[in-house]
C-alpha cells in the first residue's frame, strides 16, 4: 500500500500521520526512526535533517532516532544496522527515511510505503533493504548519473520536506504515546 503527499500541501503532515497509522497499526513499543543520508550532498541530506529536527522536537521521547546531521547513517551502513536494530530494538517497528530521485512531476512528493527502504536503488546500488515502512522524499530528477543531480538540489526544497516529515512524525508519535499511556493505567 502506497501513499504520496506533496510537501507544499497544507494537509501533508496530517496525511502522513494518518498513513503511518494505517501502515503500522497501533504501536506496542517505541518505534525506530532511521534517517538515511549524508550532508555531503544537499539532495542526500533529507534523512539527516529530518532526524535532527525530530530529535530536537521530540527530545528523545517516544522513539529512537538514528541518523542526524551530527551522526549520519549512510546507505553503506545498512547491512550492519539491520542486525543492530534487530538485537537492540527487537519489538520496535522501523520507519526508514531517505531521499530519492524521480520524475520532474514528482519533485516535492513524500511517498510512504509498507515495504522496506532500499537505499541507493536510485543510483543502481544493491545495498539491501531495511525497515517496516519506508518514507521517501523526491528531491531530484532522475538522470543517468544521480549523484550530480543530488548536488544540484535546492536546500530550501530538502529542508521544507524534512520539516514536513519531522512534524508529521512528531504528531503521529504524540498521538500513539497518548493512546498507549491511556491503557497503561
Amino acid at each position: 500500500m502506497d501513499f504520496a503527499f506533496h510537501a507544499c500541501n497544507s494537509l501533508a503532515e496530517t496525511g502522513i500521520a494518518m498513513a503511518l497509522r494505517r501502515l503500522l497499526g497501533g504501536l506496542t513499543s517505541p518505534p525506530v526512526i532511521l534517517c538515511v543520508g549524508s550532508d555531503l550532498a544537499i539532495g542526500d541530506s533529507l534523512g539527516p535533517i529530518a532526524g535532527t529536527l525530530l530529535r530536537r522536537e521530540r527530545g528523545g521521547r517516544s522513539c529512537f532516532v538514528y541518523g542526524t546531521l551530527r551522526s549520519p547513517v549512510t546507505a553503506k551502513e545498512i547491512k550492519y544496522l539491520r542486525e543492530f536494530l534487530r538485537k537492540t530494538h527487537p519489538a520496535s517497528k522501523v520507519i526508514a527515511i531517505d531521499a530519492a530521485v524521480g520524475e520532474t512531476s514528482e519533485l516535492g512528493l513524500i511517498k510512504l510505503s509498507d515495504s522496506p527502504l532500499r537505499p541507493g536503488s536510485g543510483a543502481n546500488k544493491r545495498l539491501g533493504a531495511i525497515g517496516d515502512v519506508s518514507l521517501l522524499g523526491i528531491v531530484g530528477e532522475k538522470a543517468g548519473f544521480s549523484y550530480s543531480t543530488l548536488n544540484l538540489t535546492r536546500l530550501s526544497l530538502v529542508f521544507g520536506m524534512a520539516e514536513t516529515i519531522a512534524r508529521a512524525l512528531s504528531g503521529y508519535l504524540a498521538e500513539e504515546t497518548e493512546k498507549t499511556s491511556q491503557f497503561a493505567v
